[in-house]
């Protein structure tokens, strides 16, 4: 597929590592602050025995990102230091990436693959976001090269080799279980070294214990499980619809310019099966697994895959995608250099402007104000709160406020997870404090994004208070709501205003609260219903 000399490759990819080095460096705290990355630190900030307590029974999922955010916060670090890490991790699995399209594709082509995945939205926006798909993307590049040197070499060091990186792949995320089948299926379709590998695969298999009761633990928390048909995915078409995502976001995803870019990666996938029927069987393993998965799985509404959820597979895909680019351009033997170049360049900057339509602040940065705004929300609950304050979600304001105060109150419940919050309520030192929930008109999930909000409380008005920073809206109860049932009475009360006030995640919250509320047996929703909003 095209010659390049060793010494040209290593200077190409070098060069992709310090683009995207520089970008971020650049681009690190452009990014608002997410709650996801918030709630990373709030577990890091207990010892390493409730870490892992929390990661593999209470919450389950990527107990190595969890161990890294703790690692942060016991050294002093922040959002900034945790962020940094998932930058490094990004800019680190650069090199690993154009290692695996040159296994597979040839010098010329995998720096091709490295330029497009370098410059792809899945890439440069989890480079910035802490958490754990850029140590994801590494770790599982790591695990299929380590596969290949295992059946290419064989012997009891190069599985042993395998076997520790496919481990913390799988220590990494909950899909690194994908990772783990994709290569599974790929050994059983090349059937090479098929008795060490299965014996290898035994290991990883009793070895990996904690890591699958953590999936499940997370599975279910979210009713993920066999049979199809959810109310997420669970047939051909949505199926095939959210891969196309995956597709766009690895690559461009307008929908007048996928099939093109789809078009290019089937001509690369022939191009792949004529010129290396190993590597062709890795890539058709890798994009089979997940398929075939999600079209047997259930997936409830609590629920749905994300495409960053398959960052795993860039690698892949961008190989195929390059191979199709210098497949089609080779036709012109004599202008075969400049297409090329044209052709990915035009491909880069697709890929940037798809960014820039996904994540706009990824780029321009945080809308004007809003971050002082959001340091005075943090400033307001760092003097005014309490210990036993019982706050909903990991709002990067709570971050703040616990920065500022080393007294703020630990008790968060999540906002989208009923059984963990009905839990969580109940195990609660009673009696319950104040109740506090924050809005934010601005956050992306809302139809219409304001930079302020208007002042309102909830019914009955004498019972709560509210400050207006900006776009937030902070309501918290003026007394403790000292037990559940009336904690869950307020927090539907608070959440019918952040519902009439358009917030996207007030409808999200609300449903959390009126389940977990059904789970300890009290209606929340009749409770509300009987109130009105103070306009």
């Amino acid at each position: 597929m095209g010659e390049l000399g060793e010494r040209a490759f290593r200077r190409g990819v070098g060069a992709c590592v310090a683009g995207v080095a520089a970008f971020l460096a650049l681009r690190l705290t452009a990014w608002p602050p997410h709650e996801d990355e918030i709630l990373a630190l709030y577990v890091g900030r207990g010892s390493l025995a409730s870490l892992a307590d929390t990661v593999v029974t209470e919450r389950g999922g990527a107990p190595l990102h969890f161990l890294l955010a703790w690692l942060v916060a016991h050294v002093g670090g922040g959002l900034g230091a945790l962020r940094a890490l998932s930058a490094v991790f990004t800019v680190a699995a650069v090199p690993l990436v154009a290692a695996l399209a040159a296994r597979l594709a040839g010098h010329a082509t995998a720096l091709a693959a490295t330029l497009l995945a370098s410059a792809s939205w899945i890439l440069l926006f989890h480079g910035i976001y802490a958490r754990m798909y850029s140590l994801f993307l590494f770790t599982s590049a790591l695990a299929y090269l380590a596969l290949l040197r295992a059946l290419e070499t064989g012997g009891r060091r190069a599985w042993s080799l395998w076997g520790g990186a496919i481990l913390v792949c799988v220590a990494a995320h909950p899909y690194g279980a994908l990772v783990l089948a994709s290569q599974g299926l790929f050994v059983l379709l090349v059937r090479h070294r098929l008795r060490e590998a299965l014996a290898a695969f035994a290991v990883v298999g009793v070895v990996g214990t904690p890591f699958w009761i953590a999936d499940v633990v997370l599975a279910g928390r979210f009713d993920v499980g066999l049979g199809g048909r959810g109310e997420k995915l669970g047939a051909p078409l949505p199926v095939l619809a959210y891969l196309a995502d995956v597709a766009g976001d690895f690559s461009v995803g307008w929908t007048f310019l996928l099939p093109l870019t789809l078009g290019l990666a089937a001509v690369g996938a022939w191009r792949l099966a004529q010129a290396n029927r190993h590597g062709s069987l890795l890539v058709l393993a890798v994009f089979a697994t997940p398929t075939l998965a999600f079209l047997v799985a259930r997936l409830g509404s609590g629920t749905a895959p994300e495409t960053r959820h398959l960052i795993f597979a860039l690698p892949f895909f961008a190989t195929l995608l390059a191979a199709g680019v210098l497949g089609l351009t080779a036709r012109s033997a004599r202008r075969a250099r400049p297409l090329a170049a044209a052709a990915l360049a035009a491909l880069v900057v697709g890929e940037l402007a798809w960014a820039w339509q996904k994540t706009p602040p990824l780029f321009t940065g945080d809308a004007a104000g809003r971050a002082a705004a959001r340091d005075a929300a943090a400033d307001w609950l760092a003097r005014t709160g309490r210990g036993d304050d019982v706050l909903l979600g990991f709002d990067p304001i709570y971050l703040g406020a616990w920065e500022r105060n080393g007294e703020f109150s630990r008790l968060v419940l999540p906002r989208a997870d009923p059984k963990l919050a009905a839990r969580d309520l109940q195990d609660a030192p009673k009696p319950l404090g104040r109740g506090v929930w924050i809005f934010d008109a601005y956050d992306t999930n809302n139809v219409v994004q304001r930079l302020s909000i208007p002042l309102r409380l909830p019914r009955p008005a004498a019972a709560f208070e509210a400050r207006a920073f900006g776009p937030y809206l902070v309501v918290r109860t003026r007394a403790a709501t000292r037990t559940t049932r009336r904690y869950l009475a307020r927090a539907a009360a608070a959440l019918i205003v952040g519902r009439t006030l358009d917030i996207g995640d007030a409808d999200v919250n609300f449903v959390t609260v009126d389940r977990a509320a059904a789970l300890v047996g009290y209606d929340a929703s009749a409770s509300s219903a009987r109130s009105t909003i103070s306009r």
